[in-house]
């Protein structure tokens, strides 16, 4: 049966403008009614520049009526994580202190989506700082999840996730280094694609005027179908203006074809971020599904890493990636913290506070061990063509404000359990650099949506994307949350 119109895919929206289905202006003030209707509850849109969309769309209408070339996402409404500059409107990452800070020029993904023909119309709420897997800040406030207003949507790209969802938007984008555009889709029953290290470019994905571009994190596409993701990938991949004097990206497009065609490693939890049985099932009758179809599929076979190891690595070049955000006097406490720590206290505050404040000499040393991972996670490559693994520990989590994060717990096997254990699955692919996608595959007993991370080789991105597009046709479409009709 098909999709509700605000619930199609972007790829479906564009078709529908070019064939003249539906105009430009017409399809934006569909999603902004959406909005208006939908989005109090929600609180996932926090921003928006409606007079200068319904302008932008009345000139993409007059560019389908001239007949011209357009764009692959022409007329597609767009949001966007509050994260990336986008002119006029203020990037604050949920911090007080910027509320004020009106951006000056687009960020470059935002930018390529643009010139690919969306209509950018707002941005979608984050966590302070973007971090954490709830998306609140004394800003914009609480964004909640579209199939449980009691729930988190994920973080940090919350508001992106909730927002396709829940249909206020065609298409969205976000930012990833603890899980951040993955954790989200997961909880909100979305896609999402947290590319290869460096593969796009962050430009304009910054707090305060910086310019250069960090360790581990990177910004990908979410949306509401798998093909969306490849749709975008080929839209925003690629070096900026100064790279691009000197190299050209070129991702190889993966040349499987059903699912029978792909070798898969099945992972469903690990000593080091135990998985509710809930999550480990679907991900298990996936499994069993694809061995139905004629694919490969190993419940043993895994990378030479010890991953113990690779929780520590990820956690504390994580930490450092962030730490220069970090106040001279909340640098200070770290470094008193972690010297004060025990040599054998491998907690995530005393790997936290290792890594917020670490020595370049150290980093260092945890980069000799990354890139050690990484031709281990190459060799395995070599034999498989894909790991499956969780995305978090468990479904989407009640909202849990209170306190510092790593103090927090949620309930995993009826079991209370640390809320930050879950970092694992994120750098499980994170901090060596590997693509992942996640896509979703079923529900929880309370009707909670649950994904699965689709991991690939170092520039396989279009390998899991076509494995996600596979799942899509042969297992499991978008299922829209109730009551968003």
């Amino acid at each position: 049966m098909p999709l509700d119109l605000p619930f199609q895919s972007a790829k479906q929206l564009a078709a529908a403008v070019r064939k003249k289905k539906i105009g430009c202006l017409e399809l934006l003030d569909l999603y902004l009614k959406r909005v208006e209707t939908h989005n109090p509850k929600l609180n996932a849109v926090i921003a928006t520049d409606i007079e200068g969309a319904r302008e932008r769309a009345k000139m993409a209408d007059a560019a389908v009526a001239a007949g011209g070339k357009l764009g692959p996402l022409h007329g597609v409404p767009m949001t966007i994580k509050e994260s990336f500059d986008v002119a006029g409107l203020p990037t604050t990452w949920g911090d007080p202190a910027f509320r004020n800070s009106l951006a000056e020029r687009n960020a470059l993904l935002a930018q390529r989506m643009v010139d690919a023909g969306v209509t950018l119309f707002g941005k979608t709420n984050v966590p302070l700082n973007l971090a954490d897997w709830q998306s609140y800040n004394e800003v914009y406030g609480s964004t909640n999840n579209p199939w449980d207003l009691s729930r988190t949507p994920g973080g940090s790209s919350g508001g992106s996730g909730a927002a396709l969802a829940a249909g206020l938007t065609g298409i969205e984008a976000g930012s990833d280094i603890g899980a951040s555009i993955r954790n989200p889709a997961h909880y909100c029953g979305v896609w999402g694609h947290k590319p290869t290290w460096n593969v796009v470019c962050p430009q304009g994905h910054t707090l305060g005027g910086n310019v250069a571009y960090g360790d581990i994190g990177v910004v990908g596409p979410l949306a509401r179908s798998a093909a969306d993701l490849e749709i975008a990938m080929d839209v925003v991949a690629g070096p900026d203006a100064i790279d691009a004097r000197g190299w050209k990206l070129g991702l190889p497009r993966s040349k499987k074809k059903k699912l029978a065609d792909f070798k898969v490693a099945v992972l469903l939890s690990d000593p080091n971020a135990e998985v509710d049985h809930t999550v480990q099932a679907e991900i298990q009758k996936l499994a069993d599904f694809l061995g139905t179809k004629g694919a490969t599929v190993s419940d043993a076979a895994r990378p030479a890493i010890d991953t113990a190891e690779l929780n520590d690595v990820y956690i504390r070049l994580l930490r450092a990636a962030t730490s220069a955000r970090l106040s001279d006097e909340a640098y200070r406490q770290a470094v008193a913290d972690a010297a004060s720590l025990a040599p054998d206290d491998m907690s995530y505050f005393a790997q936290m506070q290792r890594g917020n404040s670490l020595s370049h000499r150290t980093w260092l040393q945890l980069n000799e061990k990354r890139h050690r991972m990484r031709l281990a996670w190459d060799a395995f490559f070599r034999d498989w063509d894909l790991m499956l693994c969780p995305v978090a520990v468990t479904a989407a989590f009640p909202h849990d404000q209170q306190g510092l994060r790593h103090k927090r717990t949620i309930v995993v096997n009826n079991k209370h359990l640390p809320v930050v254990d879950q970092i694992f699955w994120a750098g499980y692919s994170c901090v060596t650099w590997l693509p992942a996608t996640a896509a979703p595959i079923g529900q929880s007993p309370e009707g909670l949506p649950i994904g699965v991370q689709i991991v690939g080789p170092q520039y396989g991105d279009y390998s899991t994307i076509a494995f996600a597009k596979l799942l899509e046709k042969d297992y499991r479409g978008f299922v829209p949350p109730p009551g968003y009709n």
